[in-house]
């Protein structure tokens, strides 16, 4: 229910047509207390101590931990036996759980069967009430390659999404939008549609920013083609994170891409110039370009599992980030969902349009917990790669991606294992 509608239902009365009996006024009344008592209940104001067995902050990890939450954010956390739990809290205890920051995605494309760029109200609802379910607690919508009407009307709208962004309950909330395209190779685009694929300018990434309302976080783009540095350094001025993606680009461009402001790679190995040991291309500069952080998909389709942990070695807890790359289909039966403009085919885990990988139904907990399997890394240093990296790309780690004194009360409570128990959105939710 939206915060801005639950305390004016009874004001609004006066203005339905159709006249209430005595008894379906006392209906109406009743309901409007009902919904108001619930929406106090689950009010941020309230304060709230979580202790568990563990808080992982995740830089470090506190055994016996606790943390309390106040009007919606952090006021404290550390070991029980340094902060006493007030009788006036509510107190909830998960005496054999982890509590962590909640999860960042910064490139999912839907799920719960719509996609972002339907963007309206309804299908963005469904897709982060979904993400929540699995920990998620603020994303970055993202586009892919579509004709230029599409796109900029999608843009618009998840332009206003963000902008108009409350705290409405337990779902993951828009942080800005991931532009996927159509800054891309026509070699190495995946599924994105060769027609609707250009080089990249000025005069469209304006008219991108301007049907955005400037909420563009993410861009990914592929450092070879023609205007490539010319956009990055305008974009980054602006505040946008480059990713580099989708693309054939030999080493040189790819370090003249970096000099411009690129900081990031999008979804590493995938729809990227493979790995030569004479010839590194954009791949080889990734992996050892300590300026770039970049992601990976680990679901364990896109990526081998000793993939995953060559790449785990070489960009490290400091700069490995998790990505979902979620379509449609994600918390669905097999079958024909959309991304974008057009439809793939979804069977298990595997996502095709014509032989081509497109998008995935991966989850980010199942990512955390993929990572803990593939690379046999803990609870605490998987987190990090959804939580405080995604944070510190982005550059809200001042409020989002760890557990601290005056940050978003975004929280996570796992088993030891990484299995979601419960997801607080700014406070919501405990």
């Amino acid at each position: 229910m939206e915060n801005c509608g639950v305390y004016p239902l009874r004001r609004h009365a006066q203005h339905i047509k159709q006249p209430f009996t005595e008894t379906g006024t006392l209906l109406y009344n009743f309901v409007c207390d009902l919904i108001e008592l619930l929406v106090k209940h689950q009010s941020p104001k309230m304060k709230i101590a979580l202790t568990a067995a563990a808080v992982l902050t995740p830089t470090e990890s506190i055994t016996n931990g606790v943390l309390i939450i106040e009007d919606g954010k952090i006021s404290k956390v550390g070991a029980r036996t340094a902060i006493e739990v007030s009788s006036g809290a509510k107190h909830l205890d998960f005496p054999d759980a982890v509590l962590a920051p909640g999860f960042i995605d910064i490139h999912i494309h839907g799920g719960a069967g719509h996609d972002v760029m339907e963007g309206d109200s309804a299908a963005l609802a469904a897709i982060e009430t979904s993400m929540a379910k699995h920990g998620v607690t603020s994303y970055c919508p993202t586009t892919v390659t579509a004709p230029l009407d599409k796109t900029l009307v999608a843009l618009e709208k998840l332009g206003k999404a963000v902008k108009n962004s409350q705290p409405n309950g337990v779902r993951a909330r828009p942080l800005g939008l991931h532009l996927e395209g159509p800054f891309i190779s026509t070699a190495k685009c995946g599924v994105h549609p060769l027609a609707d694929i250009t080089a990249p300018s000025l005069e469209l990434f304006e008219e991108f920013w301007a049907a955005a309302q400037g909420a563009i976080n993410l861009m990914t783009i592929a450092p070879e083609l023609p205007n490539a540095p010319e956009v990055i350094r305008t974009a980054s001025a602006r505040g946008v994170r480059i990713s580099l993606g989708h693309s054939d680009a030999e080493a040189a461009p790819t370090k003249s891409a970096i000099a411009a402001g690129a900081r990031h790679a999008t979804h590493t190995f995938n729809a990227m110039r493979s790995l030569n040991h004479r010839d590194p291309g954009i791949l080889g500069v990734v992996l050892s370009d300590d300026r770039l952080s970049a992601d990976i998909i680990v679901d364990g389709v896109h990526v081998a599992p000793e993939i995953v942990k060559i790449f785990l070695a070489s960009k490290t807890e400091e700069r490995a980030i998790l990505i979902t790359d979620a379509i449609s289909a994600t918390g669905m039966p097999d079958g024909r969902y959309r991304l974008g403009t057009f439809e793939v085919e979804v069977k298990g885990l595997t996502c095709m349009l014509d032989g081509h990988l497109a998008g995935s139904v991966l989850t980010m907990d199942s990512a955390i917990r993929n990572v803990m399997i593939f690379a046999q890394w803990s609870l605490q240093r998987s987190v990090r790669l959804a939580t405080l990296n995604p944070a510190r790309l982005l550059g809200i780690d001042d409020r989002k991606g760890s557990l601290a004194a005056g940050k978003d009360a975004d929280v996570v409570v796992l088993s030891t294992s990484g299995e979601v128990i419960r997801t607080i959105i700014g406070g919501v939710g405990a």
